[in-house]
């Protein structure tokens, strides 16, 4: 499983998610796409995305982030965007409204040429979530059917339209006063923790040589968590003992020594695909955590 969800990759989990087939680049510059949530996943994998998402939220469940999680018990807009991880827990069987996905490409085709994580809806520390009253879900129901309508329809300037259409519940919510109900997590550091560790195995087996492994340092796994390097290792040496670069050391010599035993990878390959830029690199480093060379574990293996 990969560490950050791709629009190719939401569109296998949900596969009803795009009955329209729309291609990734279906809006000319960019993706865009609009569903009802009728159609969506009860539970949502804790993971990045590589797209934002924008969500009016009608039916109850919780809103998980690494440390941190809110309740969501009216109708409410959510704003995601590539940076944040965070799961979807729904309550209710019930589960309504609406939500679109799209790229920063989208975005950026049009007028607009900033990114949107610098905007007060999406960059980091901000609060995503916004809960609304039966005047604005109303009103911003009637623009999410708007876009539904138009995105089937033959209409040459569809796209720009739809933008604008974006753009204006955007505009909506910055009226509007930010959700500040947002609880701690019971044992923030055992879920933490307990992120860290899914990540980083998530990376494993390392199937192919021509694919690096992307997540190789404290600051990697902080930065896809979107937690300060420092919490994240306070916390796993509060919840294991053990420092984050030990598990990752550790983790990484795993993987190692199984390529070495169990694959025909030459150690140039096998480095690579760990992660290390030469193989001298991975050689000093495998010594280190192992106390032998590569050779000599490719050599025990025949």
């Amino acid at each position: 499983m990969k560490s950050t969800e791709s629009v190719q990759d939401f569109y296998i989990r949900v596969p009803n998610a795009n009955p329209l087939g729309l291609t990734i680049d279906n809006a000319g510059a960019g993706h865009f796409n609009v569903f009802n949530r009728a159609n969506c996943s009860t539970i949502t994998p804790y993971s990045r995305r590589d797209f934002y998402k924008v969500s009016l939220i009608i039916g109850t469940g919780k809103l998980h982030y690494a440390d941190k999680w809110i309740y969501i018990d009216k109708p409410a807009l959510l704003f995601s965007n590539p940076i944040i991880p965070y799961s979807w827990e729904a309550e209710s069987e019930l589960q309504e409204g609406w939500f679109c996905l799209f790229t920063e490409t989208f975005i950026q085709s049009g007028e607009r040429k900033e990114s949107l994580q610098e905007s007060p809806l999406f960059r980091i520390g901000s609060n995503p979530v916004f809960f609304v009253n039966e005047t604005q879900q109303q009103e911003i129901s009637d623009i999410f059917n708007k876009m539904t309508k138009e995105i089937t329809s033959d209409y040459l300037h569809r796209y720009s339209l739809l933008r604008n259409y974006l753009h204006l519940i955007i505009h909506e919510a910055m009226k509007m006063n930010p959700a500040e109900n947002f609880e701690k997590h019971t044992n923030a550091s055992s879920r933490i923790t307990s992120l860290f560790m899914e990540l980083m195995e998530r990376q494993f087996p390392i199937d192919t040589p021509q694919l690096s492994l992307q997540l190789k340092t404290a600051n990697d796994y902080a930065r896809s968590l979107s937690i300060h390097v420092n919490h994240l290792n306070r916390s796993v040496k509060e919840a294991t003992g053990k420092t984050t670069t030990d598990h990752i050391a550790a983790r990484i010599t795993r993987e190692a020594r199984a390529l070495l035993q169990h694959t025909d990878w030459n150690i140039s390959e096998i480095a690579y695909g760990l992660g290390f830029e030469y193989p001298a690199y991975f050689t000093n480093f495998f010594k280190k955590n192992t106390g032998v060379s590569p050779i000599e574990i490719r050599q025990l293996a025949i």
